[in-house]
């Protein structure tokens, strides 16, 4: 896992590979993903939220870009230690808040609202058409903010109402929703 820009470009972190239920974004398709985000945002001013958010590899990535308000949620607790350890590494603490729960529980309860979401589930979660539509129901986004979807070839959101567009990095795609 590599940081590709920002203040910790070319940091790599090696978190522990077995039997981890995990499966980082690679680094040709981060970067093909915020090579497009570098065009239309300004890092500095998000409220990013990281569902699924895994190894953190997308967190690290946001707040190397100059994000000061990041929320990270994970349920698996190997994967939450090493968010943990990776932050007081970099020494990232106060801008990034660790949050170990399911997702859908974490969607269902929060009242914050969010810039940027960005989920990553496993490609083959039985409930994953349903995220976009608890993302709006729940309504996390604030207006004019954007959800990325991460997901497999197999799915395809462009039926769905706030879908804008995807972009495809070889067997991972991200559609793109307002």
């Amino acid at each position: 896992m590599r940081i590709v820009s920002g203040q910790f470009k070319g940091r790599r972190f090696h978190p522990p590979a077995d039997k981890w239920p995990t499966r980082p974004t690679t680094d040709f398709a981060k970067e093909g993903l915020f090579n497009i985000l570098a065009n239309q945002l300004d890092f500095a001013g998000l409220k990013v939220l990281d569902l699924f958010a895994g190894t953190g590899n997308l967190s690290y990535e946001f707040i190397s870009r100059g994000c000061t308000d990041l929320t990270y949620v994970e349920r698996f607790r190997g994967c939450v230690k090493f968010a943990e350890q990776t932050a007081k590494t970099l020494d990232i603490e106060p801008l990034i808040k660790i949050v170990r729960s399911d997702v859908f529980k974490f969607i269902k309860r929060t009242p914050e609202q969010f810039d940027f979401i960005f989920a990553d589930p496993p490609y083959d979660l039985p409930s994953i058409d349903t995220i976009p539509d608890l993302v709006f129901e729940h309504q996390l986004l604030k207006e004019n903010g954007w959800f990325v979807l991460e997901h497999g070839p197999k799915n395809d959101y462009q039926e769905h109402p706030h879908f804008v567009h995807k972009r495809k990095y070889g067997h991972t795609v991200f559609s793109f929703f307002e």
